[in-house]
């Protein structure tokens, strides 16, 4: 059967596992009954199935013939702390958690895709299909790396993708080099002297010190750092007082940084630490600095991104892939996968009406109609790559 007759006759059982999924949210390093839903799935197939990996990851293996290549291929399984408001028959059924990402979608045409390699047996080597926990917030990727993801399954090399709404229904979005930006966060308290609204003169404000740094922080991106350098300084809360009478005790600004390089990341920790002590110490006052690392950049390799690109014009056709002209400023953890080993991480573009709701939005929900790609576009990859020599 050809493959693209495979995954239609799928189709139904694709849609059916995308949207249980849907419905059952789990939160990063708690997805038990997905990680168990999932092992079901491919322990039916024949795989060969390992859990436990970060709590809660899952690791199919399956292999075939007599080559010592091996691929692994990478779906993140995580849903997000927000309450649905799709309003969907198959809408999340736990309350503050949802599939806003479209890890859903992700999980199940990995899944199709584990169906159709196990069918068709048309490569020669061995497949890692490496179902992630914890992609949106604990990093799940490293803990699995940390935990011996690679010891335990050697992969020659490592592939992801992400849908994404902004983009054209089908479209291949790839590129070279850095595709998602570290971020970091950076936490400033501002400590003063609390006193009568009245009496301002007695008090050391830290609202008026707090707001001159918000300011401050402005001129990193435009004055300290190269305009060729990709770079985000966004203060995304300024949290103060209680009513208009009384200056606080302290003021704490939480601070979202976004970068690529890792001399620039170096430069913006201590250009923030160093306007914010400086100054709170010209309005006599202290502030100390609380910088958190989180999700390092990134960074595709080239002859695996060559290969995804070559691929995927042949799967698609040449104007449904293109060169991102530059890497998105959102995190991915996936990166830690790719420090350890070669691989590429793509997008694939999702946007059918033009009314779809963006990723982590209340009201987003994962198109169905690219689940057969997805699914097939993975079975082909995974046969090229392990293509008999």
């Amino acid at each position: 059967m050809k493959l693209s007759a495979a995954i239609d006759n799928a189709m139904p059982e694709l849609v059916a596992i995308r949207r249980d999924l849907h419905a059952h949210p789990e939160l990063g390093l708690a997805e038990t009954r997905t990680s168990a839903f999932i092992a079901r799935h491919l322990e039916a197939l024949g795989y060969a199935v390992t859990t436990g990996l970060a709590k809660t990851g899952v690791v199919g293996t399956l292999r075939n013939g007599t080559g010592s290549r091996s691929i692994g291929i990478r779906a993140d399984i995580d849903a997000l702390p927000i309450h649905e408001e799709t309003g969907l028959d198959y809408a999340s059924k736990t309350p503050g958690l949802m599939h806003a990402c479209g890890h859903d979608g992700h999980t199940a045409m990995l899944l199709g895709a584990a169906r159709a390699l196990a069918e068709r047996r048309n490569f020669d080597g061995t497949i890692h299909l490496i179902f992630q926990p914890a992609e949106e917030n604990f990093g799940g990727a490293k803990i699995m790396v940390d935990e011996g993801l690679f010891d335990r399954f050697p992969c020659d090399a490592v592939f992801a993708l992400h849908n994404e709404p902004n983009l054209p229904f089908g479209q291949f979005a790839l590129r070279e080099g850095p595709i998602m930006a570290a971020v970091d966060e950076a936490r400033i308290t501002v400590h003063g002297r609390g006193g009568h609204g009245a009496e301002p003169q007695e008090t050391a404000d830290p609202i008026v010190c707090g707001a001159s740094i918000v300011m401050a922080l402005q001129t990193i991106v435009s004055r300290n750092i190269h305009p060729m350098d990709p770079t985000v300084v966004t203060v995304g809360a300024f949290h103060a007082g209680s009513a208009s009478n009384i200056i606080p005790e302290r003021a704490e600004i939480v601070v979202g940084i976004r970068s690529f390089d890792s001399a620039v990341r170096d430069a913006l920790e201590r250009r923030i630490r160093m306007i914010a002590e400086a100054q709170a110490a010209s309005f006599g006052m202290r502030a100390t600095v609380d910088y958190e690392r989180s999700y390092d950049a990134t960074i595709n390799h080239k002859a695996e991104t060559d290969f995804v690109r070559d691929l995927a014009i042949r799967f698609a056709g040449a104007d449904k892939v293109v060169d991102l002209g530059r890497p998105f400023m959102g995190s991915e953890d996936f990166a830690y996968m790719l420090k350890e080993r070669p691989g590429s991480y793509f997008f694939l573009g999702s946007r059918a009406t033009g009314d779809e709701k963006p990723l982590h939005h209340p009201g987003y929900n994962f198109n169905d109609d690219l689940l057969p790609i997805g699914a097939a576009f993975w079975t082909e990859l995974a046969e090229a790559y392990l293509a008999r020599r």
